[in-house]
């Protein structure tokens, strides 16, 4: 048989392809690892600290091609990952018909610029609503149905019991990751978030006949125990297990199993790890769920702090359950970190940030990345709708050195923290933050520092982390503060004063009736590079008389301690 040279070159071209993938070395599947009441996200078999964006803030506008693609804001941000919205309607145009160009044009870029993918699932729900679900779905309302409220009117926000729509959302989410699975070996994509926001807006629950008749029915016996319940009744309904919460339990349980059959029909195919995001509600003056209009609404159905004991139960298949936190008030941003760190939930912000807001408030908030490396994060997404300088902060500092600082993170090694509020009368040394460290303890006051005189910084931006690298040695870095080290023991107020005015007193300890003293024996300032810290000077004297001080330029130190 004679061929053809269009047969030749088609040939050449799978032979060409074939040897290219045979080339590629397949990557250690990215997972979340749970080790002494510590998460870490491994990804190439090591501690992988997320420093993510999401897609709008740089502008990729991902999915569509065409638009711009400004993958330089990620040199910019010295992010490592980027959040990317996949579409539904985009991804199955014609029922069990898949197009996979986008993924594909998108995992080949992300490879150019060496970051790494989170894919968000915009499927069934997107911040509550269906408006993702292709359009023949959308034109059959009758068997892809939406939930209905109180009063029998079907709202925008799809059914938790449509089983049509369950069973769509699933078969093309696990031809997503079936794709995945066979054309990135690399591991490009670390993780993936499935639905976005889950849940609804304007009821509290789904009230539709199939709905109705499970809420007539016994709660499940895994959500009694999630919850402690113990009632009189061998086998409760919502209404007699949970009295006033049962809409809003029942309408959680029925999203989160939802949700987690969409991921576990993923994870079938391609066990990466998964996550669901949260609209989080007030975490001090929560209102109604799911009640338009009433003050403090907030989404009904999704992992909001109430009910993460349900989803937990309901959604096994779902790894992180992360919060959205946009909480301009300080104490209600700190406040939802502190819910969603838990013995059983690694703490992941897949959104953060103030949106429109006050940018001086913004730079603030900024610092609060350090407070949640102190709760041990995964990782964090900014979402600021703009590459903003507070964020490239953040990201300029650890972004070189991430690998260590969550494998020190997740040994238990490493303690972060962040200025805590504003001093308006300038005596912002007052307040410190103590870390104990065995032998050793790390202080931290805040404000800007010359000949050891303290002044306030003009918002609360301070930050610092401190990590033990040896019994003597430690890793600091930080901006807006000053970090010095003590000897831990019996302390007067005289021995420590330095920490307060300045007056150049060497941090002392009362230990076994004898007065120890700290001493620098070298401070080392450097830079990571390939995972490796490089020496690039030694700081003493006027540098270090009193403590180590850290302004606005991101800067590491190499610190090793003795005493006398």
């Amino acid at each position: 048989m004679k061929m053809t040279s269009a047969v030749i070159a088609a040939l050449a071209a799978t032979f060409v392809a074939v040897t290219l993938h045979a080339q590629v070395v397949e990557r250690p599947l990215p997972r979340l690892v749970q080790k002494d009441g510590r998460f870490a996200l491994f990804v190439d078999d090591a501690p992988f600290l997320v420093l993510c964006v999401e897609d709008q803030d740089i502008g990729l506008e991902s999915t569509w091609p065409g638009r711009a693609k400004e993958w330089s804001a990620m040199d910019y941000l010295n992010a490592n990952t980027v959040e990317i919205p996949i579409y539904w309607d985009q991804f199955e145009p014609q029922p069990g018909q898949y197009d996979y160009t986008s993924i594909d044009r998108l995992l080949a870029e992300a490879r150019q610029h060496n970051v790494r993918l989170v894919p968000l699932w915009f499927a069934t729900w997107k911040n509550g609503s269906q408006h993702y679900m292709p359009e023949w779905m959308l034109l059959a309302p009758d068997r892809y149905f939406h939930a209905v409220n109180r009063n029998g009117e079907a709202v925008d926000s799809p059914s938790p019991f449509a089983t049509a729509s369950l069973e769509a959302d699933k078969r093309a989410f696990a031809a997503f990751m079936r794709h995945l699975k066979e054309v990135d070996p690399q591991r490009t994509v670390i993780m993936v978030q499935v639905e976005n926001e889950p849940g609804s807006w304007e009821t509290v629950r789904d009230f539709s006949p199939a709905a109705q008749k499970v809420f007539e029915a016994p709660v499940p016996p895994e959500v009694l125990g999630a919850m402690h319940v113990k009632t009189a009744a061998p086998s409760p309904s919502w209404q007699e297990a949970f009295g006033p919460e049962a809409d809003e339990y029942f309408h959680a349980w029925a999203v989160a199993r939802y949700v987690g059959q969409v991921a576990a029909a993923g994870k079938a195919v391609y066990p990466l790890p998964m996550d669901a995001n949260v609209a989080v509600r007030d975490p001090f003056n929560p209102g109604p769920a799911g009640l338009p209009g009433a003050a403090g609404n907030y989404e009904s159905g999704g992992a909001t702090d109430n009910v993460i004991p349900i989803w937990k139960a309901a959604a096994p298949a779902i790894d992180i359950l992360g919060p959205d936190d946009y909480r301009a008030d300080p104490a209600a941003y700190l406040k939802v970190l502190e819910l969603y760190h838990r013995d059983d939930n690694a703490l992941f912000l897949p959104e953060s940030g103030l949106p429109g807001g006050d940018p001086a408030s913004a730079e603030a908030n900024g610092r609060f990345f350090f407070t949640a490396l102190g709760l041990q994060t995964i990782g964090v997404s900014e979402s600021d709708n703009a590459p903003e300088p507070w964020l490239a902060m953040n990201y300029r500092l650890l972004g070189p050195m991430q690998r260590d600082v969550a494998r020190l993170n997740f040994e238990g090694k490493l303690q972060a923290v962040a200025e805590p509020q504003h001093f308006p009368n300038g005596d912002s040394g007052k307040l410190t933050h103590t870390l104990p460290f065995g032998s050793w303890n790390a202080v931290v006051s805040y404000g800007s520092f010359r000949w050891g005189a303290a002044a306030a910084n003009p918002l609360p931006k301070g930050r610092a982390l401190v990590a033990q690298l040896a019994d003597n040695q430690f890793l600091v870095a930080g901006y807006y503060c000053r970090v010095d080290f003590r000897p831990a023991g019996t302390e007067q107020q005289r021995k420590t004063q330095h920490i307060v005015d300045g007056t150049g007193q060497t941090p002392s300890a009362l230990i076994d009736g004898k007065w120890q003293h700290r001493q620098f024996l070298r401070v080392e300032q450097g830079i990571y590079e390939n995972g490796v810290f490089k020496f690039l000077r030694t700081q003493n004297g006027d540098a270090t008389d009193f403590g180590l001080v850290f302004g606005g330029e991101p800067m590491v130190l190499r610190v090793s301690l003795a005493t006398y």
